[in-house]
């Protein structure tokens, strides 16, 4: 293990979504990630599914008294542990906060949920869509006259809530050093996503954002803030917001700035916005890109994932890797004294059984009476 969480101990319930995210963002930071998956749990090809990298799996029958205690016996030797069930089942389990908390007090205990573990939602079911729209985010993604676009389920699941659980943690981990006690981490997606329209909420404040849509400048509205089609049928991301970053826009569409009208008038901007659209067709995406490049225009071609890993900045700051078999983004943050790296591919549920057991303390012969019994499963890749 290498990167700054090197030393720390992770205990990674098996789920969907943003938790698994969270377990695989500690895990390239250099956290020891175990994964407890279910008994005869069998997935399509999970050795490319590279949301599940650098964990070690661990398969355990909690519905037993004797899976139950493998697992508080982990949890003793842990600093954190992360868990994406809906409220109470955890406890209905044996393992909530309470549980866990008599056998190791200085366990940070981290909740992924969707509406959170308080409130009138709480029980119910949910995606990541759902939560963007509760929080306000949803409506920002869309155009006059039609309807809120459905992005991948990246905003909720991943920003808000990934993320902030991955974050919440090490906060609270932070505080535990300091301590001695351990605290739970309640990480709702309609939080995380609520808070990432801060900026908004505060222009809002300010007289400088509308909820109407196409009267903004940074919500696809302004000829300086959208994107155009080329002529092949591509698209370019086009962000000059300054004065001089536009100054650079205009010139390199070959037209001149005193000729345009101003642009700061809102009433000239679907004028501006035809001229350019018109402009832009005139060549294919990638020769704009061409054409564009080393200038401070702010104009970047709108890359599939394939095409984002290919692109000579991304090959150059190696921001994608190829590693056992799958193209995927390489960890980050990136720190100068500990660097981070993929710890490993993506375990077959219940590959480490042994081996995680044997180095969280376990002594061999009692790991033999579990995997007899079944309470465990080892499964070879």
């Amino acid at each position: 293990m290498s990167g700054p969480l090197r030393g720390i101990r992770v205990i990674e319930m098996a789920g969907l979504g943003a938790a698994p995210y969270t377990g695989m963002m500690l895990s390239d930071l250099g956290a020891d990630v175990i994964r407890i998956d279910r008994p005869r749990t069998r997935t399509a090809k999970p050795e490319l599914y590279a949301l599940s990298r650098g964990r070690r799996s661990i398969t355990v029958d909690l519905k037993r008294a004797e899976g139950l205690d493998v697992l508080l016996r982990l949890v003793e030797r842990a600093d954190l542990l992360l868990e994406g069930f809906r409220p109470g089942v955890a406890e209905r389990l044996g393992f909530g906060p309470t549980q866990c908390m008599e056998r190791n007090p200085r366990l940070v205990y981290g909740r992924m949920t969707g509406w959170g573990q308080t409130g009138p939602l709480a029980p119910t079911a949910g995606h990541d869509l759902n939560y963007q729209a509760l929080s306000g985010a949803l409506s920002l993604f869309r155009r006059p006259g039609g309807r809120p676009v459905t992005p991948p389920g990246l905003v909720a699941d991943f920003a808000g809530g990934g993320l902030m659980l991955a974050f919440g943690l090490v906060c609270a981990l932070l505080e535990s050093r300091a301590s001695g006690r351990g605290q739970v981490v309640d990480a709702a997606m309609v939080d995380g996503t609520a808070s990432l329209t801060t900026l908004v909420h505060s222009m809002t404040a300010q007289g400088r954002w509308s909820e109407k849509p196409g009267v903004n400048a940074s919500d696809g509205s302004a000829p300086y803030y959208d994107t155009y089609e080329a002529g092949d049928g591509g698209y370019l991301a086009v962000a000059p917001i300054e004065p001089a970053f536009y100054a650079a826009l205009v010139d390199g569409l070959g037209l001149r700035l005193d000729e345009l009208p101003d642009r700061s008038d809102p009433a000239n901007w679907s004028k501006l916005k035809r001229q350019f659209a018109e402009i832009f067709r005139t060549r294919t995406r990638d020769e704009w890109a061409e054409h564009f490049a080393g200038t401070d225009a702010c104009v970047t071609p709108v890359l599939t994932p394939a095409e984002a890993a290919e692109h000579p900045h991304n090959t150059a700051r190696e921001t994608f890797v190829q590693d056992f078999g799958v193209t995927q983004p390489a960890p980050a943050p990136r720190f100068g004294r500990t660097p981070t790296r993929i710890a490993g591919p993506p375990p077959i549920p219940g590959q480490h059984s042994r081996e995680a057991l044997y180095d969280w303390g376990f002594a061999e012969p009692e790991v033999a009476n579990l995997v007899n019994s079944g309470v465990i499963e080892q499964q070879e890749r």
